[in-house]
C-alpha cells in the first residue's frame, strides 16, 4: 500500500504516537513528487518544523488527475450501487471516529487550534457530515416528467465527473469532509488538495479511505503550493470541477483558469460578518454569542461575526460586558491544555497580518479597548496574539471593511432598523450575518433583508452539516453542506422518448 519511506513515526507535543504519511496518494498508493520538492510543516506554537512533506508538481497533478479519470470509468466504481457507495462513506466516518484522537492531536499540532476543539467539534463534524451524504448516496435521483402521450420523459442525475478540491488551512479535515462527502455520493472521483499550510492530518486520513474499501484512484490526495498544484488543478483541461475554499482574491483567479474548459464551481470565500445588537436583545446572550462569532477557532473563520453593530440604547453596556467575557474566556496559550480558549495564529504570516490591522486601526483613529499586540509566548516563541477590540469605527475605515482572519473585531454604533441594515451591507462580502432581539416580526424582517447567505437569529456561527452554507456578493459561488451540496456534484440529463409510431 504505501512506502516505508514516504510515512515516519512521530511523537506528538501531548506524547501520542503515530505514523505519519508524507508522500502524495495517488491511486491509493503513497508515491514522491517528480521533482522532489518538499515543504516544511511547522508547528505554530513553538515554531519548530514538524516534518517535511512531499510537494506536488504540475506533472504530479497531471498523474492524480489521470488516476480519477481512470477510475470514474473504471466498473469498480462506475458500477458501484449507490447504497454501497453509501456503506464505503459509512465505513469511513467509522474509521474517522476509531481514529479522533490521533486526527484531533495532528490538526491541533500542525494547525494551532486548541486539542479540545479538535477532538470534540472538529471531528465530530468530520464523522457526522460524511454519515449525512451516506444516508443521500441512494436517494440522488431524477425524476419522470409528463407531457403529453406521445412522449415519455425522464431525467437521470449523473455525477460531474472528476472534481478538483481545494482546502484550506482553518478546518482542514471539517473542510475536506464537507467536499469528499456529496462529491463521492454523487459517485465522482476527486483530486483533493490540502493547504500546504496544514497537510498532515489530511494525508493521515488517506490512509483511512484505502481502510474503508474505496478503489484505487477514487479520492488522490495531493499536497503542494497553491500558485504550483492548485494553479495546475483549477485549470486542468481533464478536471470538470473545481471546488475551492479560501480567500476571495484566490477564487478570482481560480474563476479565470476554471473558465479554460468552463469547470462547475463552486466557491467559498471571505467575509466580514456583521453581528447586531438591537435594544431589547438579551444581553448576556448576545454577549455570548458575540464572542464565540469573532474569537473561537483563533478568529480563523470565514464567517465570523468581525463586525458588532449594537444600537445606542445599549451599546456601552454591551461594550463593558463584551471586554469582560473576552477577558475572562479568552486564555491564549498552549492548545493541548485543555483550559486553553485561543491558541497561536495558523502561521507567520497570519500573526504578522492580524498585528499590522491593529496599527491600521489606530491609524484610522479607531478607539483600540483590547488587546493589538503579541500575547506572552513560551520562551519567546509562537504565533500567539491578543485577542484585539477596536471601537470607535466608522464604515470608511479599513478595518471595519477589509478581512482580518484573526481574534479581531470592530465595533459600531446605530440609531434605528435602517441604520443597522444599511451598516450590515455596506460591504463587499456576504457570508454570515447575525442579529439579536427578543422581537422575533423584526427578527424575520431584518433576516430577510441582510446580504447574505446565512442568518443566524440569537445565536452566531453555529453551522450545521445539514443545512447549506455558502454566501453571496464577493463571498462565492454556489452552496455547500445539506442536499443543497448535492447538487454542486451531480448535473441532470434529459431523456426524450417517442412514443408515437408515425409522425
Amino acid at each position: 500500500m504505501a512506502s516505508t519511506a514516504l510515512q515516519s513515526q512521530l511523537t506528538a507535543p501531548n506524547g501520542h504516537t503515530y505514523v505519519q504519511p508524507t508522500g502524495l496518494f495517488i491511486n491509493n498508493e503513497w508515491v514522491p513528487s517528480s521533482d522532489g520538492k518538499t515543504i516544511a510543516s511547522i508547528n505554530p506554537t513553538n515554531e519548530s518544523e514538524i516534518i517535511s512533506v512531499q510537494a506536488a508538481s504540475s506533472s504530479d497533478i497531471d498523474k492524480a488527475v489521470a488516476a480519477a479519470r481512470a477510475a470514474l470509468h473504471a466498473p469498480s466504481w462506475r458500477d458501484l450501487g449507490a447504497s454501497e457507495r453509501g456503506k464505503l462513506l459509512y465505513r469511513l466516518a467509522d474509521l474517522v471516529e476509531a481514529h479522533r484522537i490521533t486526527l484531533a492531536t495532528i490538526e491541533t499540532w500542525d494547525n494551532g487550534k486548541p486539542f479540545t476543539v479538535a477532538r470534540d467539534e472538529d471531528l465530530v463534524e468530520v464523522a457526522e457530515t460524511l454519515r449525512y451524504y451516506a444516508g443521500w448516496a441512494d436517494k440522488v435521483f431524477g425524476q419522470v416528467i409528463e407531457t403529453t402521450p406521445d412522449k415519455f420523459a425522464y431525467t437521470i442525475r449523473e455525477p460531474v465527473g472528476v472534481c478538483g478540491q481545494i482546502i484550506p488551512w482553518n478546518y482542514p479535515l471539517s473542510m475536506a469532509a464537507w467536499k469528499l462527502g456529496p462529491a463521492l455520493a454523487c459517485g465522482n472521483t476527486v483530486v483533493l488538495k490540502p493547504a500546504e499550510q496544514t497537510p498532515l492530518s489530511v494525508l493521515y486520513f488517506a490512509n483511512l479511505i484505502i481502510e474503508a474499501g474505496f478503489p484505487a484512484g477514487v479520492v488522490n490526495i495531493v499536497n503542494g503550493h497553491g500558485r504550483i498544484a492548485g494553479a495546475a488543478l483549477a485549470s486542468h483541461p481533464d478536471v470538470d470541477k473545481i471546488a475551492f475554499t479560501g480567500s476571495t482574491a484566490t477564487a478570482r483567479d481560480i474563476m479565470k483558469m476554471a473558465a479554460s474548459n468552463l469547470k462547475n464551481i463552486t466557491l467559498e470565500t471571505g467575509g466580514k460578518s456583521p453581528l447586531i445588537v438591537f435594544n431589547d436583545a438579551d444581553l448576556e446572550q448576545a454577549v455570548e454569542w458575540a464572542h464565540i462569532g469573532i474569537m473561537s477557532n483563533q478568529g480563523q473563520i470565514c464567517t465570523a461575526t468581525s463586525r458588532i453593530l449594537v444600537q445606542d440604547e445599549v451599546y456601552d453596556r454591551f461594550l463593558a460586558k463584551f471586554k469582560e467575557q473576552v477577558k475572562q474566556i479568552s486564555k491564549v496559550g498552549d492548545p493541548f491544555e485543555e483550559s486553553t480558549f485561543q491558541g497561536p495564529q495558523v502561521t507567520k504570516a497570519q500573526y504578522d497580518r492580524v498585528l499590522s490591522y491593529a496599527e491600521i486601526g489606530k491609524s484610522e483613529g479607531a478607539t483600540l479597548a483590547l488587546g493589538g499586540q503579541p500575547a506572552s509566548k513560551k520562551e519567546g516563541k509562537g504565533f500567539f496574539v491578543e485577542p484585539t477590540v477596536f471601537t470607535d469605527v466608522s464604515s470608511q475605515m479599513r478595518i471595519y471593511q477589509e478581512e482580518v482572519f484573526g481574534p479581531f473585531v470592530v465595533l459600531a454604533r446605530f440609531s434605528t432598523e435602517e441604520d443597522a441594515i444599511r451598516m450590515a451591507n455596506e460591504t463587499t462580502y456576504g457570508l454570515g450575518s447575525a442579529l439579536f432581539t427578543t422581537d422575533l416580526v423584526r427578527a424575520h424582517r431584518v433576516a430577510r433583508r441582510i446580504e447574505a447567505g446565512m442568518v443566524w437569529i440569537n445565536s452566531s456561527n453555529d453551522s450545521d452539516w445539514r443545512i447549506p452554507f455558502g454566501g453571496v456578493k464577493g463571498s462565492g459561488i454556489g452552496r455547500e453542506l445539506g442536499e443543497e451540496g448535492l447538487k454542486a456534484y451531480s448535473q441532470v440529463k434529459s431523456v426524450h422518448v417517442n412514443m408515437k409510431a408515425k409522425l
